[in-house]
């Protein structure tokens, strides 16, 4: 900057007194230009938060991951086990392994394999640990109970398979308070809420003009936030159906979306006109425009959003990428602060979570990816470590968290009434809850009628004897 300021002092000698203001302004302009590429910092207990990749031991070897190009994870992970969806032949399949059994993988490993077509998102329960559910190619859901030991032999029947979509399903997502709820997102661009306690789905939500991309719940899953190839961000009350907030993405191109916690915030990924990756933060409130937006990188893999609302830091990792950068999130501005990077040579198909309760607070992990790299058919886990020299208990960096107790049963969210999660103390670490069971409903076969038409008329002709039912009222 010295340098500038001396070459434009010679260049004032050099020219006629009414061209002095002129210079001046551009001089004075060119500096501030160049202080605005200094990063401000601000004091942080996040600010050195690394990155650990687990040792060859505790990565999981020898997995023959999807190719699917579906922009999904392809990945669930819990406490007690991980989930892998598989490239296979004649069906959709996927893996359970035990957590604890890392290492190289038998080839010939019990799958999960009851699908008739592609298996393209797999969630496990956030209330029961061994129930995970699967949406697949051959327009179903199918909620499935894995053994307390882990699989012994191929699992080809689900403990309750459902049917209303017309077309493939491709998302699906729990509600966070709510025992027994559950939301899919079809390509018949509809969402259908499912009631797991009578098998059948109880509202539909069809305001999308096109595929839904991704679905997001606030805290109290009372609101629901969607994207979509209508470029379309939306928010929505589930229950009614009815469309609070619409913004027209046109600059901003949006992919995937979060809610920020309690701060009435959203956060989405996207691409800009000029085809850059993006991101912008928007109040749920108004979407007439977003807060901030600020351009990433020029890269063309999609950029997963990951928020964890106990220390407010974002993680944004995109797919073919290596690295994974991280943010700190407040309700002040400048709203988004760049921590770190975490950088590693091996490109990302997906990225599985791990739960808050199944972190290693010993050793100050507050967040833990599992790295799906299928060039090496490799499960990395990646710890997010904040360094500490003391062992005791990090109360300032371990909140109360949502534990694994439900706040409502799904009689009570379907009726209006809202809870917070019940929140647990990480600090006895990870402790199975024995009172929760799933309990498959028995119940006559029948029609999915919304607005005197049968749903059920649309599902592949081989699925429709088996296919369970219940009247469907539509939302609002």
């Amino acid at each position: 900057m010295g340098q500038d300021l001396r070459s434009a002092q010679r260049l004032l000698l050099s020219l006629h007194e009414g061209d002095t203001s002129r210079i001046l302004a551009r001089c004075f302009c060119m500096t501030v230009t160049k202080m605005s590429w200094r990063p401000t910092y601000r004091s942080s207990k996040f600010r050195n938060v690394y990155g650990k990749v687990g040792s060859r031991e505790h990565c999981f070897d020898g997995i023959p991951i999807t190719k699917n190009v579906h922009d999904n994870h392809f990945c669930a992970v819990n406490a007690r086990f991980l989930a892998i969806v598989t490239e296979s032949a004649g069906g959709g399949s996927f893996l359970v392994i035990p957590i604890t059994q890392s290492g190289r993988i038998d080839p010939h490993h019990p799958k999960v394999c009851g699908h008739q077509g592609n298996v393209l998102d797999i969630k496990w329960n956030p209330f029961i640990d061994n129930i995970i559910a699967s949406c697949s190619e051959d327009s179903s859901v199918r909620i499935w109970e894995i053994p307390e030991g882990g699989l012994k032999r191929h699992m080809s029947e689900a403990v309750l398979e459902l049917y209303g979509h017309s077309r493939r399903v491709g998302l699906i997502e729990w509600h966070p308070t709510s025992s027994g709820i559950i939301f899919s997102a079809g390509y018949d661009y509809k969402i259908l809420i499912w009631n797991l306690e009578i098998g059948e789905p109880v509202k539909m939500i069809d305001c999308h003009s096109d595929v839904v991309l991704c679905m997001s719940f606030n805290t109290d899953g009372s609101l629901l936030a969607t994207s979509c190839k209508d470029k379309k961000l939306r928010v929505i009350e589930p229950r009614s159906g009815r469309v609070l907030q619409e913004a027209n993405c046109k600059n901003h191109r949006v992919n995937r979306v979060v809610f920020l916690g309690n701060m009435k915030r959203l956060l989405t990924t996207g691409v800009s006109r000029w085809n850059t990756r993006q991101i912008a933060l928007w109040d749920q409130e108004d979407l007439s425009m977003p807060i901030i937006e600020e351009e990433i990188d020029g890269l063309s893999g999609l950029l997963f959003p990951f928020y964890d609302a106990d220390t407010h830091m974002l993680y944004l990792a995109g797919k073919g990428d290596g690295n994974i950068r991280y943010y700190e999130i407040s309700t002040e501005k400048p709203y988004l602060q760049y921590l770190m990077e975490f950088r590693s040579p091996a490109p990302q198909k997906g990225l599985g979570v791990m739960p808050k309760h199944g972190l290693d607070v010993g050793a100050c992990e507050v967040f833990r990816f599992y790295k799906l790299v299928t060039l090496k058919g490799v499960i990395e886990p990646i710890s997010m470590i904040v360094p500490r020299r003391s062992e005791t208990y990090q109360e300032d960096i371990y909140p109360m968290t949502p534990g694994m107790e439900p706040a409502l049963t799904a009689h009570e969210w379907l009726s209006g009434i809202n809870r917070d999660p019940v929140l647990m103390s990480l600090k006895e670490g990870y402790q199975r809850p024995s009172q929760l069971v799933f309990k498959a409903p028995v119940k006559e076969k029948k029609s999915v009628v919304v607005n005197g038409i049968d749903l059920l008329e649309n599902v592949p002709p081989q699925d429709r004897e088996r296919a369970p039912a219940g009247v469907l009222p539509a939302a609002g």
